[in-house]
């Protein structure tokens, strides 16, 4: 298994993918990013995508014991690394 680390976007994990929260863009404003901390995205956090539905639908993650959809805009701006070797998320 292959524990090197890579940074993206959340809206760029597949269903399935586990990451941890590193940041977030320039792009989402500063009122985004509190409320996208409210819900726990949160540097430092781990989350998981859920679903990918295709078409540009809103995406479905897994943070903490919670589940949100997110959609383009919000999950490209915030950026995650991943790590293969993270398990036991929601």
């Amino acid at each position: 298994m292959n524990n090197a680390s890579a940074v993206k976007a959340l809206w760029d994990l597949r269903p399935g993918e586990a990451a941890t929260v590193t940041g977030f863009g320039d792009t989402l404003p500063v009122s985004y990013q509190g409320r996208v901390m409210e819900f726990g995205f949160q540097p430092g956090a781990r989350v998981r995508c859920l679903l990918n539905p295709g078409f540009g639908a809103p995406r479905v993650y897994g943070i903490s014991n919670s589940v949100f959809s997110l959609d383009r805009e919000i999950a490209a701006a915030v950026h995650v690394a991943i790590n293969n070797s993270v398990e036991g998320l929601a």
